[in-house]
């Protein structure tokens, strides 16, 4: 029987898990005004890039700046009454000691001088306030990211804090959120004890931009409507492959096998007692001999028990054969392996 051929060989098998992931940004953050007031500049363009303390916007400062100068006017009028109330206490206090002031008009007096430090202490809170309302005319980016949509346009009044101006997202490093089956569950967390997992994203089509990462967060439950678990991977997306909200490719690298037996995939066959392959003998004959067979990975299936590395195999022909049947090989070319996702069993 003509048959087409292939050697068993030996070769490091990552062990993958794939599923769909939704990109999320590092931090999000909805800017809005802590003030009422008039926008008379915006410093941005929409979708730019941002530093933390840049400058996003100036509410017109003229009211709160105004307001300062009040409370700091009222200030120096206090201090001023402060001065005389201390004089006068310090006078009757001298005449009240000397007898010569009455009781009545020593408690006056005391009283007189600590309502001016009340007051001096107020003035100081008022200032305060106001500085820091002068401050909130200068609205500034809490992080690094790039900005949104522009809710609000230069010239609009704003009323805080219900009006929002514009989203700030961290997309550098960036979030994938990814859910998979929770048989693998146990698998995860027993390898993330002993180092990092690795993961790799790409948007459906687009292999030629793999961004890479690792596995961050595993959630505290499993979805009992799914039968699956949250896990989210962390990616310094430097070049800006991925981007907030969109839907990616993603393979969690959960261990390596070290020189595992491979055969192209074509090879392994299911009968009734489970799985098996034609195995090429000295004689020319072909065996069927059950094996275990595990994961697939490029096109190429892992062997875990049944045959050794070098062992010739069927890997095409297998239909008309029977064992110890009589072949004649018509090529050794694995050439002809096609590509697949690697997926655990």
């Amino acid at each position: 029987m003509p048959v087409f051929v292939a050697k068993a060989t030996s070769r490091d098998v990552p062990v993958e898990i794939d599923a769909v992931g939704n990109v999320q940004a590092y931090s999000s953050v909805s800017i809005r005004s802590q003030l009422t007031g008039k926008i008379v500049k915006v410093h941005f363009t929409e979708g730019q890039e941002v530093k933390a303390g840049d400058l996003l916007f100036t509410i017109d400062p003229r009211p709160y700046e105004a307001a300062l100068n009040q409370f700091q006017a009222n200030l120096q009028r206090d201090q001023a009454q402060l001065i005389n109330g201390r004089l006068n206490f310090e006078r009757i206090s001298n005449l009240f000691a000397s007898k010569i002031a009455a009781q009545a008009d020593y408690e006056t007096a005391e009283a007189t001088y600590q309502s001016a430090q009340s007051t001096i202490l107020a003035d100081a809170a008022a200032i305060t306030n106001a500085q820091l309302n002068l401050e909130y005319t200068a609205i500034r980016s809490p992080l690094d990211g790039r900005t949104g949509n522009l809710a609000t346009k230069e010239g609009n009044v704003v009323k805080a804090p219900d009006d929002m101006l514009v989203s700030v997202m961290q997309i550098h490093p960036i979030y994938v959120a990814f859910a998979v089956p929770e048989q693998n569950l146990s698998s995860i967390r027993r390898q993330v004890q002993h180092e990092t997992l690795e993961v790799k994203a790409f948007a459906s089509g687009d292999t030629n931009n793999v961004a890479g990462g690792i596995l961050t967060f595993i959630d505290n439950t499993v979805d009992t409507n799914t039968g699956t678990i949250l896990l989210k991977a962390t990616f310094p997306n430097t070049n800006t492959v991925l981007w907030p909200g969109q839907f990616v490719q993603t393979t969690l690298v959960l261990s390596n096998l070290t020189q595992a037996t491979v055969v192209p995939s074509q090879a392994v066959q299911t009968g009734q007692d489970g799985e098996f392959i034609f195995v090429v003998k000295a004689d020319d004959t072909v065996e069927a001999r059950p094996i275990s067979a595990g994961i697939t990975y490029e096109g190429e299936r892992v062997i875990t028990s049944g045959l050794k590395p070098g062992e010739t195999v069927v890997i095409d022909g297998q239909v008309k054969l029977t064992a110890r049947a009589k072949i004649s090989v018509k090529s050794q070319d694995i050439g002809s392996n096609t590509n697949s996702t690697p997926t655990q069993e």
